[in-house]
């Protein structure tokens, strides 16, 4: 476990990310974002190559690692920040970890094939995020008997599993996945249950920054667009750390740390 909430920022180096998609396609544009996050206090830089935004088109092996390994490695000759490498493939794994990632974020928990295989070879830290569905079909209609229990029975197959191919679980980290397969009502849910999920031992990731919970949730009748997500991103962040969240994937480093710091939890 940390000895402090960890600070995760987001770097999507995709064209069609649901809140900065093309903004950081470039490796310059990709590199001065990451240095600036490092600067605000990110502990973390998640780099994601395929967009996993509800409706997102799958992309190629060979398109993902073309864009994320030229930003690691040029990250890499910087700074030695942490770097984690957000993908379900077990190729662009190897090719990310290769170039310089020390961590394996992945929104489908190892359930790709060879992915549980790739991850015990490479031996580094992995999330495993819980989504109903596949991106492109998830947010439909997505059912569950109690969302807690559900993914709390989740978590613990995965863990299992996990451990039968010899990946300890001191490496293994978990995710709930909010917004992935799940309506409003249930990500609410999870929120109010978090703490629930530090029975499993486990590093809790959480990643609600400036998602569409937090768009409905400060929008009444329409929900906020994006980049006025701010600050109800960041006020879950604080109560996602204040109910056992141990990392928190966000947009905003300098706002989540600042927060964190004034409300005591960092």
């Amino acid at each position: 476990m940390f000895k402090k909430p960890q600070i995760m920022g987001i770097l999507n180096v995709t064209p069609d990310s649901f809140s900065d998609g093309g903004s950081y396609v470039t490796l310059r544009s990709a590199t001065k974002k990451a240095l600036a996050m490092v600067e605000d206090g990110a502990d973390i830089i998640d780099i994601g190559g395929e967009s996993t935004r509800p409706g997102a088109a799958a992309v190629s092996v060979e398109e993902e690692i073309a864009r994320v390994v030229p930003a690691i490695a040029e990250i890499r000759k910087y700074c030695t920040v942490t770097i984690s490498i957000d993908t379900s493939k077990p190729s662009v794994m190897k090719a990310a970890a290769d170039a310089g990632a020390n961590i394996i974020n992945d929104v489908r928990a190892l359930r790709e094939s060879g992915a549980v295989e790739m991850a015990a070879t490479l031996n580094l830290p992995v999330s495993l995020m819980h989504i109903q569905g596949e991106p492109r079909t998830m947010q439909h209609n997505p059912h569950y008997n109690n969302i807690v229990d559900d993914l709390l029975d989740f978590f613990k197959e995965r863990i299992s599993s996990l451990g039968a191919a010899g990946i300890a679980q001191q490496k293994i980290w978990i995710d709930p996945g909010f917004g992935f397969g799940k309506t409003l009502e249930h990500n609410i849910e999870l929120l109010r249950g978090l703490g629930k999920f530090k029975d499993l031992g486990v590093p809790l990731l959480v990643g609600i920054s400036r998602k569409s919970m937090v768009g409905s949730l400060l929008g009444g009748g329409e929900p906020a667009p994006v980049e006025e997500r701010l600050f109800g991103s960041v006020g879950a962040a604080v109560v996602a750390v204040e109910r056992g969240a141990d990392i928190v994937r966000v947009h905003d480093v300098k706002e989540t740390k600042e927060a964190l710091q004034g409300a005591g939890l960092l």
